[in-house]
């Protein structure tokens, strides 16, 4: 049976020192070792990862995660010896991931890694939160964000490009409508390899004014 080690990680809501110190690929976390209950600060730098259609623990851990009341954004197994089981939620209301959502995801989904035991040897499981400047993994999160900068990647040209930089326009059917050097690109989602939004000014205003809301 594989042995797991639990970190729970959450997004603090203060990112602006991010904005200042020009630390774009780094999500500021704090790392909870639930064993001993000790906090501590982490980074977790943001990796070049290829855009997954579907992880092969995708449709085992959704149904857990889903029941608790959140969105599975994203799994990812990170190295090869020891690796990292990297998963990614967010509520469905869209509120601010915090440490208990964490914690509660992760007891949950250890439960069923314990008991189906997909992965052999020693590994360790993250949860988090996606981050501000978070990836774009399907339609909705191109809907949601449309008037955000991000960045796409593609697998195939595009007018021979597969590298984009810009604004969301809008989602036509499976097409995302971008903004690149004042022209829109139809880019549809099927070439897309991996996108992420961009920290900017517009986007930590919003992640602030959101977060103000839900504290009154």
């Amino acid at each position: 049976m594989g042995q797991n080690q639990f970190f729970f990680y959450f997004l603090q809501k203060n990112a602006l020192f991010l904005k200042n110190s020009m630390l774009y690929d780094l999500y500021p976390f704090i790392k909870i070792d639930v064993e001993s209950g000790a906090e501590s600060p982490a980074f977790l730098l943001e990796k070049e990862v290829k855009m997954q259609k579907k992880h092969h623990l995708h449709d085992m851990l959704e149904p857990v995660v889903d029941k608790l009341g959140f969105d599975l954004v994203r799994i990812l197994t990170i190295g090869n010896v020891n690796p990292t089981l990297q998963v990614m939620i967010e509520r469905k209301d869209r509120k601010n991931i915090v440490v208990d959502d964490c914690a509660a995801v992760s007891r949950a989904i250890s439960a069923v890694l314990d008991e189906k035991d997909p992965i052999a040897g020693k590994y360790t499981l993250e949860v988090s939160s996606p981050g501000i400047d978070r990836p774009l993994v399907n339609l909705e999160n191109f809907e949601r964000f449309c008037g955000f900068d991000a960045r796409i990647e593609t697998d195939v040209e595009i007018e021979k490009r597969k590298r984009f930089k810009g604004r969301i326009v809008r989602v036509d059917n499976d097409v995302i409508v971008f903004l690149m050097d004042d022209k829109e690109w139809n880019i549809p989602f099927d070439a897309v390899a991996k996108a992420k939004l961009l920290l900017t000014d517009e986007l930590l205003q919003a992640f602030e004014a959101e977060a103000e809301t839900e504290e009154q």
